[in-house]
Formats: C-alpha cells, structure tokens, sequence
C-alpha cells in the first residue's frame, strides 16, 4: 500500500502543474490581458490581409516547454499577422462579423467553469440560457413558444439539423429518395448541397430556380416547377429561400414562397444566416414579411449580431420531425431523464457533448443591451450606400441596389477584357492587403464584392478602403498600358 501512496504523490507532485496557483493565474492571465489590449489597440494599424504560409516549425508540438509570452509573440507572428484578420473592419471580403469584446469574456467564463450545455440535468442554469436565447430569437422572427431550436457552432449545422427534420417529416427515404425534389435559389449556400450529401439525400432532385434581376427567386416560375414535376410523377418536398444570399445579398420574397410552399404542402426553409437579424432594423422590416411562414430558419449571432466564430442558431416549428433523429436515451444516463425539464440541447443536434456557447450571446445582451446593435445595423447599410457612391465617383459599374450589405462591382474598360482586367485589379488589392474585399461571379461576370457587417468598419474604414482601390486602379491601369 505504501508504495502505491508513494507513486499517486509522485505523480500528483506533476500533474500539479496543470493546475496553476493563484499567483501563477494572475501573472498568465495578465499577459493575455495586455495581448489582447494591445491587438485591439493596434487593428486599425495592420493590414486586414497578408498573403503567406506560417512558419511550420514554430507551430511544432514537442516535449521543450515553452513560456507563455514566447508563446504569444509566435501567435502573434504566425496567426494573427496571417492571412484575413477576421476581427478587423476592414474585413469587406466575406460575411465578417467582428468579434465584440463581451463576448470573448462570456467564453472565457464558460471555460473556466467548464458548464456543460447538452443536458438540463447536468446544468439546469446554462440550458435555461441556450433556451431563453432561443426564446427572444422565436418572438423576433414569429415563430411559435412551442417550436424548438438549437446554438450551433455556425450556419452549416444549423442548416444540416434543419434538412435533416424535413427529410424525416416527409419519410424521404429508401426508393422515394431519386423521385423527391427540393428547390433552391442557385445563390443558396453550399452548405445547403453539403448537408444534402451528409444527411443521405445525394440523389434527390435539386431544382436550381430562375431569378429575376435583382437575383431572387422568380415565383412565378417557382410555382410553375412545382406543377410540372408533380404531373411528372415526382415528389416536391421542400423549398428553400435565403434571407441575404452570399454572393449578393438579396432576400428572396419570402411570403410569395411562403404561400406557394403551403399549397402544395411542402417544408419552408429559410437560410437567413447573414440577413436574419437585420429584421430588427426598421429601415428592413418589410423586405422579411413571411420570414413567420417558415417551417425551419437559420440565423447566425456570429455574424448579424457581431460575435466570435462559433454561434449558429436554428428554429424549427415541428419538435418531433427534430427529436426522430436526435433524441435518444442511454442507460448511463437515466439520472438525467426528468419529466420537468427543459429541452435538452442534446435532443435536437447532432452533438451531445455542448460547449456553453450561449453564454457569448447572453452576457452581451445583458450588458449592452439591443439599442446599439440595431444601431449597428443601420449604420452597415447607410455605409454601403456610401461605398457605393464613391465607387461610382470612380467609374465603377455597380450591381442592382442591394436588400442589405453586400454588394458587387466591376471597372468597365474598352480594349480589355473585363473579366481579365478585374482579375488583376484585385491581384493588387490583396497584395496590397490594407483593405480586404472578395470577388465572385454573376452569370460569368467576373466581379468584386463587399461585405460590410464587422461592428468595426466605420466611414474611415470605407475611405480607406477607396484610397486603396484608387492606387490599385492606377496599378492595374498602368499594367495594361
């Protein structure tokens, strides 16, 4: 006995030291302070993007302990100096969201108290959170007390949950899988095709919708698809809008699809991940009539409402069509089953271990308040007809006026080829890198896009981001010449 006391201290005598004593805590955490201060400090200073590998060797993991302020200075120099700079505001690129500040101390919190968010049992205070959470989002959007929902880590999962409930409320399944058509706009998410593939549904019929010019669904000839593949013998099931499409921001008409949805009994879903919460802005509250209509929606707190990566949400009116797939029981943990308790976040997502990510959108909220988010949205969309205006100034052709913050451009020059000479224009904007924009293209048209959504981008982040493309513009002229 006494030789095995001896090897338990011993060994307790090294593992020790994943346990930090309060002196120890408050030299790390004071470093990670003045990190954290002086990168907030200094991101109007660094480029939002910086092409280049990191340096392989220094992100080694190896036996050699290293100090902490080593550690950050390689963070420093191999992460944050990389890449896109996602918490920057002149992030224009993708769909950024920012990274506010609350939020990061709410992860912080959940971490060190390390609450597990799957089941009530296990934490009756942080359930009741994600719930209440899901709550305020239901009475924004119209749905119903009674529907369920889920925080997800982004709109990629909320997405799968949401296909994944439709597909076993219409028992789309087995021989009914190749005569089963679902339709979508061509500027849906491709995480919407991923989930597809993910859920078993790879060979359903995937009907890609004309648009109009505004690059929305045509109803009418959504309607009419519809009728023709049901005399065709096929099996409509599910339609799909989006609520801020990716490439162009529109918002597709969402009651029209609503409506025709009904009629022919099938499952409303709508992806509003980057232009759901805009809805809070009074200026765009008409543009979601019939959001209510939807049988399941996604949002994403991570980027309409400016928090870390990591917090997608879904909402979902029918509870059993979600719990057939994710509610199971297990004999260990038959002390968790109560016949009082909330629902578990465990019952309506793939996942059941659950970090406590609620906790990033809750303390938020309770400290700040709504207002200056709704004031956020307002001015995002008042800085986009402003980016547009002096890029119009410039020569730039522009795309249709936008239903939120992300628009699209190109320079017209006789001679060049446009998409070519595009190409190249934005060669140098990102190797210049002060200013980060992405491009897609529009029916073949090679063109550049904005994304203005960071809770950092103000009218100096869109002068800025003029400067740069002016420079650019002359570089790219004078490549040609």
């Amino acid at each position: 006995m006494n030789s095995l006391v001896n090897k338990i201290e011993a060994l307790q005598k090294v593992s020790q030291e994943l346990e930090p004593s309060f002196e120890e805590r408050e030299n790390l955490n004071q470093q990670v302070r003045e990190f954290g201060n002086n990168f907030i400090e200094n991101l109007e200073n660094y480029p939002a993007y910086v092409k280049g590998d990191p340096d392989f060797n220094k992100l080694t993991i190896n036996s050699i302990k290293k100090d902490l302020a080593e550690i950050l200075a390689t963070y420093n120099s191999e992460v944050v100096l990389k890449g896109i700079k996602p918490a920057s505001g002149k992030h224009l690129g993708y769909v950024p969201g920012g990274g506010i500040y609350t939020a990061a101390l709410a992860d912080f919190l959940a971490s060190v108290t390390n609450e597990y968010a799957g089941m009530y049992y296990a934490s009756p205070g942080a359930v009741a959170i994600e719930n209440e959470i899901l709550n305020w989002m239901k009475s924004i959007f119209g749905f119903p007390k009674n529907a369920v929902g889920n925080l997800t880590s982004g709109g990629s999962i909320a997405n799968l949950i949401a296909l994944t409930a439709a597909r076993d409320k219409h028992k789309i399944k087995n021989e009914k899988i190749p005569k089963s058509v679902l339709y979508l706009s061509p500027q849906a998410h491709h995480c919407i095709h991923k989930a597809l593939r993910i859920i078993g549904l790879e060979d359903v019929k995937v009907q890609l919708l004309e648009l109009d010019t505004l690059h929305k669904i045509d109803t009418v000839k959504l309607a009419k698809k519809i009728k023709e593949d049901i005399a065709d013998g096929l099996n409509p099931f599910m339609v799909i809008a989006t609520a801020g499409t990716t490439d162009t921001g529109a918002i597709d008409p969402l009651a029209e699809i609503g409506k025709i949805a009904k009629n022919h009994n099938l499952w409303y879903h709508i992806d509003a991940a980057y232009g759901g919460f805009f809805m809070l802005a009074e200026s765009k509250k008409q543009l979601f009539k019939g959001i209510e209509m939807s049988d399941s929606l996604v949002v994403d707190p991570h980027k309409g409402l400016f928090l870390p990566y990591g917090i997608g949400a879904v909402l979902i009116k029918d509870k059993e069509a979600v719990f057939h797939s994710h509610h199971y029981t297990a004999d260990y943990m038959q002390d968790a089953i109560s016949a009082d308790m909330q629902i578990n976040p465990s019952d309506v997502s793939p996942e059941l271990t659950k970090h406590f990510r609620g906790l990033r959108l809750w303390l938020p909220l309770q400290i700040h308040g709504i207002e200056p988010f709704i004031a956020s949205f307002d001015e995002k969309l008042l800085l986009t007809s402003y980016f547009r205006n002096q890029l119009k100034e410039l020569g730039f052709e522009l795309g249709p006026e936008p239903d939120l913050t992300i628009s699209y451009f190109w320079y017209p020059l006789k001679g060049v080829d446009e998409n070519e000479f595009n190409e190249k224009l934005v060669e140098f904007i990102h190797n210049d890198g002060d200013v980060f924009l992405s491009t897609t293209k529009i029916k073949g048209k090679f063109v550049i896009r904005m994304a203005i959504l960071s809770i950092r981008t103000k009218k100096a982040t869109i002068d800025t981001a003029i400067t740069m493309i002016k420079k650019c513009l002359i570089q790219t002229k004078q490549y040609y010449h």
